[in-house]
This record gives structure tokens, sequence and C-alpha cells, in this order.
């Protein structure tokens, strides 16, 4: 026997401190490292009045769970729109608990109108893509089910929710998240009828590629997320030995699937100018639009990525929702303004 010990794990990958993966596979999470300062502002987030949220199980086999919110007064008098929701963190973090993104939740129940589903799924480096993916589908499949199951259905959704307005929703890999379940839906890889999804909304999405988009190559002044986090990030969550040109992260990429036979409902972009992921996201948009599908670009120049659950009693986020209430209900007529 040899008297040489084995080795002790080493460092491979480190994303500020929050994430380290090790060289055994061993993957260390800490709420002290730099990055967790870097997204947690120093404010609060009071409740919104009147918004009543509860937690369900959407996946028990995997112990998923997703939040429900529900406005003030909302009844079986009124049937109101559906907003799934997924949280950003570049597939590695977050949760529907953050508080920040909790209040962003209430705020869009609370001034949307709207029945809300924030749904938690699973991360990466310990779950890597296309896991969260699947977990994307499973909650519209779960919701699918709601909508069948009439009076056997959760109660509130029961009560309040209007299964022929759904609209999904993403903020960062959130927003890719949507991206990748509407390409699931509208090829028919996915079946969720009787529900009927009315539009995507992509806040700020997190997309990559090998070949560095301007914004990339030189951040906007002011910029946060960094070239480097983002590569981080997607080191730790797609396949192992993935480039950033898979088609998780680069729907246009040399490898992706044509997109041209995709049925999409209106699909909202939201990019904001001080994001390196500015000129990825508009690009994203053009694309769309040159396949013809009913893409509508909003920029707000000043800002930076996931400014909405930042800051999420902001005036930019103030106008991001206003923007949000005219996408939902833009087929309502004024009086829902």
């Amino acid at each position: 026997m040899s008297g040489h010990a084995a080795p002790a794990p080493h460092v491979v990958e480190d994303y500020r401190g929050v994430i380290q993966l090790l060289s055994d596979g061993t993957v260390v999470r800490s709420d002290a490292g730099a990055g967790a300062g870097a997204l947690l502002p120093p404010e609060d987030f009071p409740d919104v009045p009147g918004v009543q949220w509860k937690d369900l199980v959407y996946d028990a086999t995997h112990g998923l769970k997703l939040r429900v919110y529900r406005p003030p007064t909302a009844g079986d008098a009124e049937r109101l729109p559906v907003l799934v929701c997924f949280h950003g963190g570049g597939y590695c973090l977050g949760t529907f608990e953050k508080p920040s993104f909790h209040c962003c939740c209430q705020r869009l129940a609370s001034e949307l109108r709207a029945v809300v589903l924030s749904a938690d799924y699973r991360l990466g480096p310990e779950h890597r893509l296309p896991a969260a993916i699947d977990d994307g589908a499973a909650v519209l499949s779960w919701l699918r089910d709601q909508a069948m199951s009439g009076p056997g259905a959760d109660s509130w959704l029961a009560e309040s929710a209007d299964f022929s307005r759904v609209f999904v929703a993403g903020e960062s890999a959130g927003g890719n998240m949507s991206h990748h379940v509407a390409v699931l839906i509208g090829s028919g890889q996915l079946t969720v009828d009787p529900l009927r999804v009315a539009g995507y909304m992509l806040l700020t999405p997190f997309f990559g590629g090998v070949e560095r988009a301007p914004s990339e190559a030189e951040p906007p002044a002011g910029a946060f997320f960094t070239p480097d986090m983002s590569d981080k990030l997607w080191r730790l969550s797609l396949p192992e030995g993935a480039t950033r040109d898979h088609p998780v992260a680069n729907p246009f990429g040399p490898d992706s699937p044509s997109l041209a036979a995709v049925a999409f409902p209106p699909v909202l972009v939201v990019v904001a100018g001080r994001d390196i992921l500015h000129d990825r996201t508009v690009h994203y948009a053009a694309r769309l639009k040159e396949m013809e599908k009913p893409v509508e670009l909003v920029t707000f120049e000043e800002e930076k990525h996931l400014f909405l659950s930042l800051q999420p009693w902001s005036e930019p986020a103030n106008e991001l929702i206003r923007v949000m209430k005219r996408f939902i209900h833009k087929d309502e007529g004024s009086n829902n303004f």
C-alpha cells in the first residue's frame, strides 16, 4: 500500500465566494460571499397591502414549490389573468423567497390585477441545464392540470384564474427560461390545452454566445454584471464541456434549431442600456422580428441588469410595471390603465 494520501479537493470554479465547485464535484454554497452583497440591495421590502400569498408543491418528485399571489378583493366575481414568473440568478442562484423578488411579485399581483405564480426551479451546478427548463415546463403542466380540475383545483385558482389569459415572464435567467418554455409550447413539444398562453415577457434576459457582443466586449458605464460573471454562471449551469453557443444559452447559435416554424404569441422584450447583455438582447428581438414573430422591444436606457427586482420600488420599476400592464391588458380597452 502507498503511504501517500489522496490530494485534498481543490476549487475549480468560484463565483464570487457564493458558489465554489470543487475538483471532486462537491458544491459549496455560502451567503457571505462578495456576490451575495452585490446582489442584495440595502433597503426594506414592505408588503403590499391586501395581497395574499401561499406556497404550493408543483413537483413532489423534486420537492419544488411555487408561491401563489392574488390581489386584494380577488374572488369568483372576477376572472383574472395568470402571470407565471421565473426569478433570475444565472441558473445558479435565487429563489422565490428572496425578499426583493417576493416584493416584485406582490406588486405585480396588485398592480396588474393578476394571479401570480412565482416558481422555484433546480439550480446548477448541482442540477445542470436543461433541468431548470424541464422544471419551467413542469410549472405549465401543473397549471394545465389545475385548469382541467375544475372545482378540484386549488381554491384560489378555481375562484379567480382566467386560464385563457396566461402570461409567462422572467427576469435574467428567468427570461431565458421563458423563451425556452415558449419554444416548447410553440413547437408542440409541450401541450398545455386548455390553457391559452397569451404572451411572454423577457426582462433583461440572460443569453450568451462564444463570440462577444459589442456591449460585452466593451461593457457600458455602470454595468455591475460583468462578462466574467456571465461566463462563470454559464460554466456552472450548462452541461459539462458545453460552450456558450449551447442552444440554451444562444438561441441563434450554430447548433441551435431554427425558430422559423415556432408559433409565438406576442413577446415583450425589455432591455437595459447599462447591461452587458443589451446588444445580445436587441439582437434576439431583431431576429424574431425577421421571422415575423410579434415582438415588442422596450429599452430602459439608464438602467442595469435585473433593475426590477434589485430596486422594486424605484421609478424605473414603476414604469416597467406600467409597460407590463399595458401588455397584459392591451386587448381589454383603455379602462384598465
